[in-house]
């Protein structure tokens, strides 16, 4: 199976665009709810957590498994590829979201000024900074933090009027960093369902980037170039959905993210 993982159900615009592109794989998801946010968690805790759900997708059967969450790909992904794979599952893999995303964003550009919202986690990482000079050390980028967006999310306050004028504040002290940002990265899967929110306030020169379809289409060419990756993975469509929490709220989301009523199983992680 093709396992994803992310501390909430953001991941799942990922899940929801490689289904779309990859219908005969089965897949495997997990959502670490009951602890979400992880953005505002040190290293250390984003690891521990990340390497508990990775290890829990692997134990259903998944044989690679994608980090569908920014914070983890940018905390948490070297340190489970060079330490938790080698002394645990040396089979397996796990792949995140950064590089391919840096690596769309600087085909985007031609102000070669990028903008990138995310949580604080990720933005102190200085991961997107790195990955994106190391392809083109011309591209400037600008990062914000925005530490309320994902609480917002996950507690389904979609519709709450402050939501709104939260987007707009932390779009303006992206935009006072430069007026020449004009591809804009949402760093976070959360944010994908706000998107159009997001693009109100966002100036028309500006191109907001859809994160999902790029990962899911650099998913389906891995898997083309690593051949003995995908005999691996077992075809016959099946889709099974986990989280650490049980409630409506979270039933809710999974439809909101999804795009249609999932009743996922409660697991623990700790």
């Amino acid at each position: 199976m093709l396992g994803f993982f992310d501390s909430g159900l953001g991941g799942l615009t990922i899940l929801k665009e490689a289904i779309r592109l990859m219908p005969d794989y089965s897949y495997i998801y997990l959502g670490d709810n009951a602890r979400t946010p992880y953005g505002s968690h040190s290293p250390d805790v984003i690891y521990k957590f990340t390497s508990q759900g990775v290890a829990r997708l692997f134990d259903e059967g998944a044989k690679l498994v994608i980090l569908a969450c920014n914070t983890s790909s940018a905390v948490a992904l070297r340190r489970i590829q060079q330490e938790f794979l080698l002394g645990h599952y040396s089979d397996r893999k796990v792949l995140g979201v950064i590089i391919p995303t840096a690596e769309e964003a600087v085909k985007m550009t031609k102000s070669k000024e990028i903008g990138i919202l995310a949580t604080e986690a990720t933005v102190h990482s200085f991961v997107y900074p790195r990955e994106v000079t190391k392809i083109d050390s011309e591209i400037k980028v600008h990062q914000q933090a925005c530490p309320l967006l994902v609480p917002i999310i996950e507690a389904g306050e979609l519709e709450w009027e402050g939501l709104d004028l939260i987007i707009k504040k932390y779009l303006d002290q992206l935009f006072e960093k430069s007026g020449r940002i004009d591809t804009l990265v949402l760093g976070c899967t959360h944010y994908e369902l706000i998107s159009n929110i997001i693009k109100k306030y966002v100036p028309d020169s500006v191109k907001v980037f859809n994160q999902a379809e790029v990962v899911a289409e650099k998913l389906k060419d891995y898997l083309k170039r690593h051949r003995e990756i995908s005999e691996q993975l077992r075809k016959d469509d099946k889709r099974i959905f986990l989280s650490t929490e049980d409630s409506w709220r979270i039933k809710d989301l999974f439809k909101k993210f999804y795009g249609k009523k999932i009743n996922p199983k409660k697991v623990s992680l700790y």
